[in-house]
C-alpha cells in the first residue's frame, strides 16, 4: 500500500512533494494574470465611411448589402449596425464563446468582399475594414501640452507619428486610434461668391488639386543600354506633392478666367487645420487629444495593459521637454490588479486562520507543522495543473485556491487526528499509530477525493460563458483536491511518523487548552444526545428533512438572481445629450458648466471630457458629450463609485437642457461598456425611424414607472431637424447641367469633400475642401454655389433647388438586419440584474405593438442564455457523487445517506445571502458546488466509520452513534478551519469585494448548517439504508 510504503521511506515521500512544489513554482512564473478567464465572446468589427450621406441612405446602400451576406455564418450569435451622423458605419459581429477569432474574421472578410461590388463608389474608394477587436476600450491615453505650446492638432499629429503605430505593434492590441479625427488636414475654405464671379466650380478645384498635387516620375538619364562613351547616369526627380498652405494657395484653378489666371488664393483660404472640427477633448480642463487602445479578441487584458504602459513610459522619455504630458485614463485593468492583490491578501489571511484552528484543536506545534507543510504542497502544485490546462491566475482560480485551503487542510487533519487519537487511546508510538491510522482512513480519503472531484469535474463540460466560469473554478478545486489526497496518502503519514511524539497522559496543559478540551467534550456529549434523540424520533427527522428540502427550494425560487455582482472599478462615466439640433458651441458651453462641479467632487482624481462624442453609443454628434472620471484609489476615498454615480445622475437631472446617464464600467470586459442591461427593440415590419421612436418613447415611459429600474436611456432620436433637398431635374437638364454635379457641389460646400492626400514626416494627411463658415450657416446657403452649364455659363444652384424642413434620424441602429432602437438601463439598488431583465421583458410584452420585439446584447444576452446552467451543474454534481459512492460501497442505497445531507447546507447558504441581501449570482452558485462536496465529505466521514462498525458485527444504531462520536471532532475541526478560511471573503473591502462577499457569504452559511445541523441527521440516514441493506442480505 502506498501509505505504508511512504511511512517506511519518508525521504521518498518528501522527494515526491518537493517535485510537486518545484513544478508549481516554475509554472507560477509563467502563468498569465487576468480578471476573468477568456470568456468574452469573440467579436469582429466591420467599418467604413460614406462622407456626406445621411443615415437612411447609408442604411440602404451600405449596411443592407453587407448585412445580407452575414446570415448563416457558423457561431455568429448576433450582429449590430451603428450608422453615425458623420457618415461612419460600424457593424459589430459577436460570436459564441469558443469560436476561433481568426476563422471568424476570415469568414466575415470573405463575405464583405462579396458584398463590396454592391457598395457606392465613394465607399469602395474609402475601403471597408474588417478587424477582430472588442468594441470597448482597454484604456485611453490623454495627451495635453502643459505650457500650451502644442495645439490640439499638433498633439494629434504627434500621437499619430510617434505613438499610435508603436502601440499597434504590441501583442494583444487590436487597434489604436486618435478620437475625433483631430489630426492635421490641408483645409481649403472655399468662397462660393468669388467662385461664381470668377467662373470656377467645385469640380474645377477638385481637378486642379488632383492634377497639381501628385507625385510623378521622370526616370533616369544614361541608363543601360547606352552609348560606349556614357560616363555618368542621373536620377531625375520631380517636384512631387504639395506640402505647405502657400503651395496649395498657388495652385492654378483656371487659366482662362475673366482676369486671366485664377489661383486657389483668389477663391479660397488655405491652412493646415483639423480633419474634423466637431470634437473636443479636455484633460482636467486643458485642451488635448484622447488615444483609444482596443484589446484584440482573446488577448489577456492585464498583460496587454502592462505592455502598453511600459511602451508609453518609454515613449514619454522622448517627449519635447515641458511641452507634452500624458495621463492614462479609463483604465479598467487598475481595478483588475487591485482586485487580484486583494484576493492574494484574502488567500494569506485564510491560510493563517486555518492554521490557527488546527493549532487550537491539536494543541501542539509539532502537530501543526504537518498541515503547514502539507497545505502549501497541494496549493503550489495546483499551479502546475493550471499551466497544463492553459488556465490563468484569475479571480475564479484564486477564489478556488482560497476555498481549497479549507478543503486541502481537511485531508491532512483527517490523517493527523486519527494518528493522534490512536496514540492517545491505544498508547502506540507515532510510527505504529501512523500505520494503523492509514489502514483505517485510507478508504475514506480516497472516497473524499473521488467524491469532491466527481462534484466538480462534470461541470468542465458545460458550454458558453457560464461553463467557462464554472470550469476554471471547478477544475482548479479538483486539481488541488487530487493533489491533497495524494499528499495525505504519502507525505502526511510520513511526517506524522517523524514529527509526532508519544502521548503523555501526565503532561500538564495550559489553562486555555484545558478549558477548550472541556468545552469540546461537553459539546460532543450534547451532539451525541441530539443524535440519539434524532434516532429515537425518526419520523420527526424525516419530516424535518422534507421541510428543509421544501424550504431550500422556496428560497431558491424567491431570492433574486443575477449574473455578476456590480463592482466599484474606480471609473464613472457620464454620457450627455442636448436637444436635437443643438450646435457644437452650445454643447461646449454646457460641458464647461458641468465640468466645474464634476472636478470639485472629492472622490475624483481626473476628468476627461469629450465634446461631440457619446461613448455609450460610440457616436460622434454635435449635441453629445462624455465625461470620463477616474476616481481616487479605494483607500483614498470614502465614497464608492455607486455614490459618485448617484451624485452625477442628480447633476444631470438638475440641468434643464441635458438628458443623459451616469454609468460604471461593465463587470466583464467585452460584454458591454456599462453595468446593467442593454438591448434593442427591433422593428420587423416597418423601417420608418419616426414610428420606431414613438414606440420606444411609450416603452421607455412604461419602464420609467417601475421603481426597480434606473439609468434608462434610448439612443434613437428621430426628431432631429433636417432639410429635404430636391433638384429640379428637368430644368437642370434643359440648361445642360449634370444633376449629379449639383449634388456633389452642395455636398462639398456644406459638408466637406476629401480630394486626395499629401505627405509630411512620413505620414499621409488629407486634403479637404469645404465652404467657409459664413457660407454654410443657414439653409439658404444651400444655393450659394455655382455649376457650369454645357454652354459654359455659370448657373447659381439656388435656381435649381428647393428644400423643406422635416424631422428625422441623424443616427440609426440595426440588429440582425432589422431597423432597431438601442436602449439601456440598470437595476436599482437592492434589485438583481435578473429581475431587471424580467421586468423589462414583462413591460415590453404589455406595451410593444405587434411586429416589435426585444433582443438582448452583451451581458444581458448571456445572462438570459445561461438559464439553467447552474441547475445542470448542480444536478450533474449530485449524480456523479451518488454514482461514485455507490461504486465505493457496492450498494445503491447507502450513498443516499450522504446525498440527503445536502439540502441542509443549501438552505443554510440561501438563508445567509437572504440575510445579507446579496443575489443568487454566479459566484454564489459556484460556492454552492463547493458546499455539495464538503457536506458530502462530512457525511462520508461518519458513514465510512459506521459501515466499518457494521462489518464488525455491531447493530446499525450502535454503529451510527459510535461513528458520530468518533468523527465529530475531526468534522468540527475541518469544518471550522474551512469556515474561518472564508471569513476574509465575507469581510472583504476594496477592489473586487462584491464578488468575494457573494461567494463567501453563501459558503459560510451553508457550511455552518452542514456542520452543526446535517451531521446530527446523517447517522439517522445511515440507519435507514444500512438496516434495509442488512435485511436484504
Amino acid at each position: 500500500m502506498l501509505s505504508q510504503f511512504c511511512i517506511r521511506r519518508p525521504i521518498f515521500a518528501t522527494v515526491l512533494s518537493i517535485i510537486i512544489v518545484l513544478a508549481g513554482l516554475l509554472c507560477l512564473r509563467v502563468l498569465p494574470l487576468s480578471q476573468y478567464p477568456d470568456i468574452s465572446p469573440p467579436s469582429v468589427m466591420i467599418s467604413t465611411t460614406y462622407e456626406g450621406a445621411d443615415s437612411q441612405t447609408i442604411a440602404r446602400t451600405v449596411a443592407a448589402p453587407i448585412e445580407d451576406q452575414l446570415s448563416g455564418i457558423e457561431g455568429l450569435l448576433y450582429y449590430t449596425s451603428s450608422i453615425r451622423s458623420n457618415g461612419d458605419i460600424r457593424i459589430q459581429c459577436v460570436f459564441d464563446v469558443g469560436t476561433d477569432a481568426n476563422d471568424a474574421m476570415l469568414e466575415i472578410n470573405n463575405r464583405v468582399r462579396t458584398a463590396e461590388r454592391r457598395l457606392p463608389d465613394r465607399v469602395r474608394d474609402e475601403g471597408v475594414s474588417v478587424r477582430k477587436r472588442n468594441n470597448d476600450t482597454l484604456l485611453m491615453m490623454a495627451l495635453w501640452s502643459p505650457d500650451g505650446s502644442y495645439g490640439v492638432t499638433d498633439l494629434a499629429d504627434y500621437a499619430n507619428l510617434n505613438i499610435v503605430d508603436e502601440l499597434k505593434r504590441i501583442p494583444g492590441i487590436g487597434d489604436v486610434n486618435v478620437f475625433g479625427n483631430a489630426q492635421s488636414a490641408m483645409r481649403i475654405w472655399l468662397d462660393p461668391d468669388r467662385m461664381g464671379a470668377l467662373g470656377v466650380t467645385v469640380q474645377d478645384v477638385d481637378n486642379a488639386i488632383q492634377t497639381q498635387n501628385a507625385q510623378r516620375t521622370a526616370g533616369r538619364v544614361g541608363v543601360a543600354p547606352t552609348i560606349p562613351e556614357q560616363q555618368l547616369f542621373y536620377t531625375v526627380r520631380t517636384p512631387g506633392q504639395l506640402l505647405t498652405p502657400e503651395q496649395f494657395a498657388n495652385v492654378i484653378v483656371r487659366a482662362d478666367g475673366p482676369n486671366g489666371i485664377v489661383r486657389m488664393r483668389d477663391i479660397a483660404a488655405t491652412e493646415v487645420g483639423k480633419r474634423s472640427y466637431e470634437f473636443r477633448v479636455d484633460i482636467n480642463g486643458l485642451p488635448g487629444v484622447n488615444v483609444g487602445v482596443y484589446l484584440q479578441t482573446g488577448a489577456n487584458a492585464v498583460a496587454a495593459s502592462e505592455l502598453v504602459k511600459a511602451k508609453v513610459a518609454e515613449l514619454a522619455s522622448h517627449y519635447p521637454k515641458g511641452k507634452i504630458a500624458h495621463l492614462i485614463t479609463d483604465d479598467t485593468t487598475v481595478f483588475v490588479e487591485a482586485s487580484l492583490t486583494e484576493v492574494y491578501r484574502t488567500l494569506a489571511e485564510a491560510g493563517l486562520l486555518v492554521l490557527l484552528v488546527v493549532f487550537v484543536f491539536l494543541q501542539s506545534w509539532r502537530a501543526t507543522i504537518i498541515p503547514i507543510i502539507a497545505v502549501p504542497v497541494s496549493l503550489i502544485g495546483t499551479m502546475a495543473g493550471l499551466w497544463l490546462l492553459d488556465f490563468s491566475l484569475n479571480t475564479l482560480t484564486l477564489f478556488a485556491m482560497t476555498l481549497s485551503i479549507g478543503i486541502v487542510v481537511d485531508d491532512a487533519i483527517v490523517v493527523l487526528e486519527n494518528v493522534e487519537r490512536i496514540m492517545r487511546t491505544e498508547g502506540l508510538g507515532p510510527y505504529e499509530a501512523s500505520q494503523k491510522a492509514m489502514k483505517e482512513v485510507s478508504g475514506a480519503l480516497v472516497a473524499i477525493v473521488l467524491v469532491l472531484s466527481s462534484v466538480f469535474i462534470p461541470v468542465a463540460f458545460l458550454g458558453g460563458i457560464a461553463g467557462e466560469l464554472y470550469r476554471q473554478f471547478a477544475v482548479t478545486v479538483a486539481v488541488s483536491v487530487m493533489l491533497s489526497g495524494f499528499v495525505a496518502l504519502t507525505l502526511t503519514p510520513a511526517l506524522c511518523a517523524i514529527f509526532l511524539k508519544p502521548h503523555d497522559a501526565d503532561a500538564k496543559r495550559n489553562f486555555f487548552f484545558t478549558k477548550f478540551n472541556q468545552g469540546l467534550a461537553s459539546l460532543t456529549m450534547r451532539f451525541l444526545q441530539l443524535v440519539r434523540l434524532a434516532l429515537k424520533h425518526r419520523v420527526v427527522t424525516a419530516t424535518i428533512l422534507v421541510l428543509v428540502t421544501a424550504g431550500a427550494w422556496q428560497m431558491i425560487q424567491r431570492i433574486p438572481t443575477s449574473f455578476i455582482p456590480t463592482e466599484d472599478q474606480g471609473i464613472v462615466r457620464m454620457a450627455l445629450q442636448l436637444p436635437e439640433g443643438a450646435a457644437f458651441p452650445r454643447t461646449e458651453k454646457v460641458v464647461d458648466e458641468l465640468y466645474q462641479t464634476v472636478r470639485a467632487n472629492e472622490a475624483v482624481r481626473s476628468v476627461v471630457t469629450m465634446v461631440g462624442f457619446d461613448t455609450l453609443s460610440s457616436d460622434q454628434r454635435a449635441n453629445a458629450a462624455t465625461f470620463i472620471t477616474q476616481l481616487k484609489h479605494w483607500d483614498e476615498r470614502t465614497k464608492s463609485a455607486s455614490d459618485v454615480q448617484k451624485e452625477f445622475t442628480q447633476l444631470i437631472a438638475s440641468h434643464p437642457d441635458v438628458r443623459g446617464v451616469a454609468t460604471t464600467p461593465g463587470a466583464i470586459p467585452g460584454l458591454g461598456a456599462t453595468n446593467g442591461f442593454s438591448g434593442y427593440v427591433l422593428s420587423r415590419g416597418n423601417d420608418n425611424p419616426l414610428v420606431l421612436q414613438e414606440v420606444m418613447d411609450v416603452y421607455l415611459d412604461a419602464l420609467a414607472e417601475r421603481p426597480e429600474l434606473t439609468s434608462l436611456r434610448s439612443f434613437l432620436r428621430a426628431d432631429s431637424p433636417q432639410l429635404v433637398l430636391s433638384v429640379d431635374e428637368a430644368k437642370a437638364i434643359a440648361l445642360g447641367v449634370s444633376v449629379e454635379e449639383v449634388y456633389d457641389t452642395i455636398s462639398a460646400l456644406m459638408g466637406s469633400s476629401y480630394i486626395n492626400d499629401f505627405t509630411r514626416n512620413g505620414k499621409i494627411y488629407r486634403v479637404v475642401m469645404q465652404a467657409k463658415a459664413d457660407a454654410r450657416a443657414t439653409p439658404e446657403d444651400l444655393g450659394r454655389g455655382y455649376v457650369r452649364s454645357s454652354s459654359g455659363e455659370m448657373i447659381p444652384i439656388s435656381s435649381l433647388i428647393s428644400y423643406e424642413r422635416i424631422s428625422g434620424a441623424d443616427t440609426l441602429a440595426r440588429m440582425n438586419g432589422y431597423l432597431a432602437a438601442q436602449f439601456m438601463g440598470a437595476a436599482a439598488q437592492g434589485v438583481s440584474s435578473g429581475d431587471a431583465i424580467r421586468i423589462a421583458e414583462e413591460v415590453g410584452a404589455a406595451v410593444l405593438p405587434e411586429g416589435y420585439t426585444i433582443e438582448w446584447t452583451g451581458q444581458a444576452y448571456h445572462e438570459k442564455r445561461i438559464g439553467s446552467s447552474s441547475a445542470t451543474a448542480f444536478g450533474f454534481g449530485l449524480l456523479m457523487m451518488f454514482l461514485i459512492l455507490a461504486a465505493l460501497y457496492e450498494r445503491w442505497s447507502l450513498p443516499i445517506a450522504v446525498v440527503l445531507a445536502v439540502p441542509y447546507a443549501v438552505l443554510g447558504a440561501m438563508c445567509a445571502i437572504w440575510i445579507r441581501g446579496t443575489p443568487n449570482d454566479i459566484y454564489f452558485q459556484i460556492g454552492l458546488m463547493v458546499l455539495v462536496g464538503l457536506t458530502a465529505k462530512n457525511a462520508i466521514l461518519i458513514v465510512e466509520v459506521a459501515a466499518q462498525k457494521l462489518e464488525e458485527g455491531k447493530g446499525p444504531f450502535t454503529a451510527a452513534i459510535e461513528a458520530a462520536g468518533l468523527r465529530f471532532r475531526p468534522i468540527l475541526m475541518t469544518s471550522l478551519a474551512f469556515v474561518l478560511g472564508v471569513v476574509p471573503l465575507i469581510l472583504a473591502t476594496g477592489a473586487g469585494a462584491a464578488a468575494r462577499h457573494s461567494m463567501g457569504t453563501g459558503v459560510f452559511g451553508g457550511m455552518l448548517a452542514a456542520t452543526f445541523i446535517s451531521t446530527i441527521f446523517v447517522p439517522v440516514f445511515f440507519t435507514w439504508f444500512a438496516s434495509r441493506t442488512k435485511r436484504k442480505r
